[in-house]
């Protein structure tokens, strides 16, 4: 079983080579190397966790130069969500590989200043305009949250249950959904079936899905 101790000679011997005079266990800090007045503190965990962040955030009000030090492996999802939190909070992240002592800077420690993507924002919004209503206040809905797609999807069944077959632009028009054709082709929810060319019906489940999300 690893143990913080196992972190620490390799974490040691790359801060020697830094040129760091290294001690471990000094006041709260797990690991100090300094070097002239310049200080480096290695805090150092067998994994993630929230008392880790809090503890390296703390030693931010000794020096800049913090790092959080973890055994290297995991999941690799997991692990960059986490290297992303700690280079938010100016934090540096070191990995060490257990077999053979190596350690590797996944980030170093410094200001961070998040890069804004114009298509995650784009998607947001489209997703937040084509929502009706708040369908999903206080939580998802006892079947699930309700996306705009499915109400979309919805809206079509609507119109199928109570006109019956019906051609997709017809549905398109009628309905509002300008989508609806590709919804119903799509059959995302096994609610649609096409009865013949460019026409679609209710099935079953979509009867079902009507009762189901009856209240959105």
């Amino acid at each position: 079983m690893v143990k913080e101790a196992d972190l620490y000679p390799p974490v040691k011997a790359y801060l020697q080579r830094q040129g760091y005079d290294v001690k471990g266990e000094v006041g709260a800090a797990d690991v100090v190397g300094r070097r002239g007045d310049d200080l480096v503190i290695v805090e150092l965990k067998t994994g993630f966790s929230l008392a880790l962040f809090h503890q390296g955030v703390d030693r931010l009000a000794v020096t800049d130069h913090v790092y959080l030090a973890v055994p290297a492996g995991g999941k690799t999802k997991a692990l960059k969500a986490n290297v992303k939190l700690a280079r938010r909070a100016g934090l540096g992240v070191l990995t060490v590989r257990l077999r053979d002592g190596l350690v590797e800077v996944l980030a170093d420690p410094g200001p961070y200043a998040a890069r804004q993507s114009k298509k995650k924002k784009t998607r947001l919004l489209r997703a937040f305009d084509r929502l009706r209503g708040d369908p999903n206040a206080g939580g998802a809905t006892r079947h699930g949250l309700v996306t705009g797609y499915r109400q979309d999807a919805l809206a079509c069944a609507r119109f199928l249950a109570v006109h019956g077959p019906s051609k997709g632009a017809k549905v398109k028009d009628w309905a509002e959904v300008p989508q609806a054709t590709r919804i119903m082709a799509d059959d995302h929810y096994g609610w649609f079936v096409r009865v013949s060319r460019g026409v679609y019906d209710l099935t079953d489940a979509g009867r079902k899905g009507l009762a189901d999300y009856g209240d959105v």
